[in-house]
């Protein structure tokens, strides 16, 4: 009963830009952290960025300086702002959110359908 919906995703130059949005809905009581994964062809899926509720904010080593993670609690949506962007950001990008719901305030984790960013010349 609660979604995640990512949008953003696509083919780019190296050098270009990308912006991740997902979006969560339902039936959802509270959010804590959020944060993007990627996984590449052949490797295991790892954290990319993630964010807390009140805007702390921890990035894998590979992305820090190009890659800002952001949120907006109203709306219950992360973005992922990808910048100067090298083949080796190659991967599909899965949104990721720590929920309480409003039923019995369970609380778990989610993940979106992943979306495909390919860095290309």
């Amino acid at each position: 009963q609660v979604q995640l919906v990512e949008s953003g995703g696509g083919l780019v130059q190296p050098g270009g830009s990308l912006r991740l949005s997902c979006a969560a809905s339902g039936s959802i009581f509270s959010i804590y952290s959020m944060g993007w994964y990627r996984q590449a062809p052949g490797k295991q899926r790892e954290l990319a960025a993630a964010i807390t509720r009140g805007g702390s904010t921890n990035y894998a080593d590979s992305v820090k300086g190009r890659f800002t993670i952001s949120r907006d609690n109203a709306k219950n949506t992360v973005y992922l702002q990808m910048n100067s962007l090298k083949p080796e950001d190659t991967a599909v990008y899965y949104c990721h959110a720590d929920i309480q719901q409003v039923t019995l305030l369970r609380r778990g984790d989610y993940w979106g359908q992943g979306t495909q960013v390919t860095v290309s010349s």
